[in-house]
């Protein structure tokens, strides 16, 4: 330790995790609940994402599985965990090729571009559900057979995606010391769902688990249909799924997303992504059911900055919206 209580970290990689809690106190003033945030931006890659993506790498390089200057990681992402991957390959200097579609943003692609990541944009859906996702996954096994020493983490399949979410729900259970009632995770992977379910499952504690899934996804029954937030549901179910055993699941739309997000900047100064924008939309929906005096946890997946041309842009909401701005500007609950 030096002066002021600061720990000194042996390099970026071992600054994942240990996010902030904070208690949120403007969001929703009139409710008699306590609301804490899982600040997850606060990850060196921006992202919960950099949890996954160092679990499913660091033992393949300490046990010699993945060598630097010969093995190359493929792997299919929307952004985060692109990212996540992208810092943990550049920490260690290894290859990286990530398999992307036309929605991915601007600003993950510049991120990329600046970690050295190699990217392949799948230019066309799949053509029998018309959806990118299986196209992606189909490149991804193109390349992993044409490229040498090519590792696939998977993470919509591997269980490290879920193991590295533990240590998530383990910080926020040492730091309410275990007095959780709700928790309201979104779902894509299902990664966070079934990690952070599982440690309270193990823990003997009775939280009631929330699945935020989105209008339009697959993951919980629904019907795949095009949608505009990046990261949150999936177009067909990911096998991590078959683990993830939610006491109610919330399905919200791409207009909830953006007012939830915007809700948390107007009242609470914090810019979010779009599935944390997600879990706000879905405990104003359920919190009218909440007893006064709970506790509710959610995680808040990633920053604002990486949805400044969507989410965050008024002329993109207007465009796909109409004229919503008295949503987080006049409404109060």
């Amino acid at each position: 330790m030096v002066e002021g209580g600061t720990q000194v970290r042996e390099g970026i990689l071992s600054a994942v995790g240990n996010t902030p809690l904070v208690q949120l106190v403007r969001l929703f003033p009139q409710f008699p609940s306590q609301v804490f945030v899982k600040l997850e931006r606060f990850n060196p890659g921006g992202s919960i994402k950099d949890r996954t993506a160092l679990t499913m790498l660091r033992d393949r390089v300490r046990s010699g599985e993945l060598v630097p200057g010969r093995s190359v990681v493929v792997e299919s992402s929307s952004g985060n965990l692109a990212i996540g991957l992208a810092q943990v390959c550049a920490y260690y200097g290894i290859r990286f090729v990530c398999v992307v579609d036309p929605r991915t943003t601007r600003q993950n692609l510049a991120i990329l571009t600046a970690y050295r990541a190699e990217i392949e944009v799948v230019e066309h859906p799949d053509p029998a559900t018309g959806e990118y996702l299986p196209a992606r996954l189909d490149r991804v096994r193109e390349l992993c057979e044409r490229i040498p020493y090519a590792y696939r983490p998977d993470q919509y399949a591997n269980p490290l995606n879920a193991a590295a979410q533990r240590d998530t729900m383990a910080e926020i259970v040492s730091a309410l010391d275990g007095r959780i009632d709700y928790l309201f995770c979104s779902t894509g992977t299902c990664g966070t769902l079934v990690g952070c379910a599982g440690y309270l499952r193990d823990a003997g504690l009775s939280t009631r688990v929330v699945a935020v899934d989105a209008v339009g996804s697959a993951i919980f029954g629904g019907a795949p249909a095009p949608r505009l937030i990046p990261g949150h549901g999936a177009s067909v179910v990911p096998p991590l799924a078959a683990g993830a055993s939610p006491d109610e699941v919330v399905h919200v739309s791409d207009l909830d997303c953006v007012v939830g997000c915007r809700l948390l900047l107007t009242r609470e100064a914090i810019l979010a992504g779009g599935s944390s924008g997600a879990t706000v939309a879905a405990l104003r929906r359920l919190i009218a059911d909440i007893p006064a005096g709970a506790t509710s946890v959610l995680i808040l997946p990633d920053n604002g900055d990486r949805y400044l041309d969507t989410v965050y842009s008024d002329e993109w909401v207007t465009r796909h919206f109409g004229e919503i701005t008295h949503l987080w500007k006049d409404e109060r609950s």
